[in-house]
């Protein structure tokens, strides 16, 4: 995958990564693909996921955040 590609993938919301990661396991499951293109795919693949992961994992800190500052209010 082109640095240009993982660049792009990084700008992605939440949304927009999970759709299109959607997308590339739909065409990988279809096949057809010779090796490089599949590769190619699944490696975009894995750069979705792992942008999709970045987003939970800040969704997942503020929550966090937001429920200790409001247990510690109730103290």
């Amino acid at each position: 995958m082109s640095e240009s590609d993982v660049t792009e993938i990084a700008t992605f919301g939440y949304e927009r990564a999970r759709d299109e990661l959607v997308n590339v396991v739909k065409m990988l499951e279809q096949g057809g693909m010779d090796l490089d293109d599949s590769l190619a795919l699944w490696e975009r693949g894995e750069a979705l996921a792992n942008r999709c992961e970045e987003h939970l994992a800040g969704a997942r800190r503020r929550v966090e955040d937001a429920l200790s500052r409001r247990g510690g209010d109730q103290d």
